[in-house]
């Protein structure tokens, strides 16, 4: 007993579970940005074109969400995302997995992943834009290549840090490499995965509006750069505020793969 007193940090502030997280403390940080923003347009001096009230930013959203506008918009940035990033992944983690295991084909491909990764995405547009043209496809390479190389390197660091323990128990009970895979790799490296999910999903999110700016003429990205030409600044916050929304609920599904017991194995094996 005394051992454990030992080891807890007296001054440690401890979040509450997840359960018993107050919502309410994430709500007043909104009112209180809305409150600020409130402030600002009305003694900034700007004019109400160059900086809007939130009450003028909520009708324009009432009029793009009536008009259809918004909805078109949105749906196609998301399916964008969701094919590039799909994309990504159905590539990325079997190629991770086949760079942690065999020192040969990472000997061979890393000096090329570690080349390219490091490139922006949106240095590609030129090129993008040359070779699939205006429209769907190069916003979605451009979604791939951001997801891509994140889950390649997040896989093979997940696959090279599995404890060797295991790989000899399993040789010992003789598992066939599909049993080597499907019951020792993937279910290892699943919390590095998710985490890389995490994260490669709001940097697609991210492209994707810087994409849409250039490459295409719908989606979110399109929109408030067409606002912008039109110097409908409420729709352009408009914009960036559903990009926002999606991209919280993005992040939520995400990190709801992590409280599935498959995700902890890893970690609690090590």
């Amino acid at each position: 007993m005394t051992s454990e007193r030992s080891e807890q940090r007296p001054f440690e502030d401890q979040p509450p579970a997840q359960s018993r997280r107050p919502v309410w403390l994430g709500l007043l940080t909104f009112l209180l940005i809305i409150m600020a923003w409130e402030v600002l347009a009305r003694f900034s001096g700007w004019s109400a074109q160059i900086f809007p009230d939130p009450f003028t930013v909520v009708i324009s959203m009432g009029q793009l969400v009536r008009d259809g506008t918004l909805l078109r918009h949105t749906v196609a940035s998301l399916f964008r995302v969701t094919a590039g990033f799909y994309l990504a992944v159905l590539l990325g983690v079997p190629l991770g997995i086949l760079l942690g295991r065999m020192w040969m084909a990472r000997s061979f491909l890393n000096p090329v992943i570690q080349f390219l990764r490091p490139i922006s995405p949106l240095a590609w547009i030129p090129l993008a834009m040359l070779w699939f043209g205006i429209g769907d496809p190069p916003a979605i390479f451009l979604i791939f290549l951001s997801s891509f190389f994140p889950m390649v390197v997040s896989t093979t660091v997940a696959v090279q840090s599995i404890n060797p323990t295991y790989f000899q128990v399993a040789a010992n009970f003789k598992f066939t490499r599909w049993e080597m895979l499907s019951m020792l790799i993937i279910p290892a490296i699943v919390p590095e995965v998710v985490t890389a999910l995490r994260l490669t999903i709001t940097i697609a999110w991210l492209v994707v509006v810087a994409a849409e700016m250039i490459a295409v003429q719908s989606g979110l990205g399109y929109l408030i750069l067409d606002a912008r030409n039109a110097l409908r600044m409420d729709y352009v916050m408009d914009g960036m505020i559903v990009i926002g929304l999606i991209g919280i609920v993005l992040d939520w599904l995400v990190r709801r793969l992590g409280n599935i017991e498959s995700a902890s194995w890893g970690m609690k094996s090590r």
